[in-house]
């Protein structure tokens, strides 16, 4: 190698360890300057901030209320317009419980999603070794709603051959506070800026509920374990009664009635952005790098090496 080759390689080494460092350091600032933006914005719109907790969440929150006794005599519609109580799923097999409403605009969709792909790797049937029952907390939702989500969630599973085994319910409001409240499940009523528009500040969680409609267990958050899922039921189809989890809450609660937005979909952005940025640079860095590599093992054009002599 001559003398003007490696100083061209050594150059290139060096300008390659300041990309990798402006990489590292665009990574790193991209979605810093979009929370700079987002916190800034909402300055602007709802005024100073703090890191305090907002007193809204002070209504909000799950109470494991394990061996609780649900409310069976409470009366819901279904998604075909019947009256149906609320005993009639219990007695035989367990249920999984998950108590939304169906016009959220995120946490809802996103638990109801968490709950189908774990169903989906339990090799438990809908309708005959569980029930899924769902339950609006929105007392003005009704059954087209529930026809609604039913149909998709049963077509994200794809089985519809266990349709009888999902249940979209809604009700009254003292059939729904008298749910709730066995479950331990603590929300807020948001009004929305017309005042017609009403969204709820609520946590997440799905419950396991034994054959004599007691509670067994609680799943917090949003995505569970089929394997976690598959344990309780198995459980729960016994009457045995789980143990508490840890309650970290993942809520829907940060919207703004002035932008109709969700700060979680803002982060989720960020986040979506920053590893975008990760991504793209660092597969532009392992072509450069293998570009390099080729280049330091190819001879040049024209170039020819010969083999010292050995005198014998």
């Amino acid at each position: 190698m001559n003398r003007s080759t490696a100083s061209n390689q050594a150059k290139h080494g060096v300008a390659m360890r300041v990309l990798f460092a402006a990489a590292l350091l665009f990574a790193a600032l991209i979605p810093a300057s979009l929370r700079a933006q987002v916190s800034s914005y909402g300055d602007k719109q709802m005024g100073p901030t703090n890191d305090q907790q907002p007193t809204v969440l002070n209504g909000v929150g799950i109470a494991q209320h394990l061996n609780q006794q649900l409310p069976l005599q409470t009366v819901f519609t279904d998604e075909s317009g019947k009256q149906v109580r609320l005993g009639e799923y219990f007695g035989k097999v367990p249920a999984i419980l998950a108590l939304v409403y169906y016009q959220c605009p995120m946490l809802c969709s996103e638990e109801l999603n968490g709950l189908t792909g774990a169903l989906q790797m339990v090799n438990f049937v809908p309708g005959k070794d569980f029930q899924v029952i769902v339950v609006s907390i929105d007392p003005s939702e009704g059954p087209e709603l529930a026809a609604a989500k039913k149909r998709s969630y049963l077509k994200r599973y794809g089985h519809p051959e266990t349709a009888n085994g999902w249940h979209f319910l809604t009700g009254t409001q003292p059939n729904i506070d008298a749910l709730t409240q066995a479950v331990g499940f603590r929300y807020v009523r948001i009004p929305g800026p017309d005042g017609k528009l009403t969204q709820f500040a609520h946590a997440s969680s799905i419950q396991i509920v034994t054959p004599e409609g007691k509670l067994a267990q609680y799943y917090m958050g949003v995505e569970y374990s089929p394997k976690d899922m598959l344990l309780g039921l198995d459980e729960a189809s016994s009457n045995r009664i789980g143990s508490p989890v840890d309650n970290i809450l993942t809520y829907c609660y940060h919207y703004d009635p002035q932008t109709n937005t969700h700060s979680l979909i803002v982060a989720r952005i960020v986040q979506l952005g920053g590893f975008i940025t990760v991504v793209l640079l660092g597969g532009f860095m392992f072509l450069m790098f293998r570009k390099d590599y080729r280049q330091g093992h190819t001879a040049p054009s024209g170039l020819q090496v010969h083999e010292p002599k050995v005198n014998g």
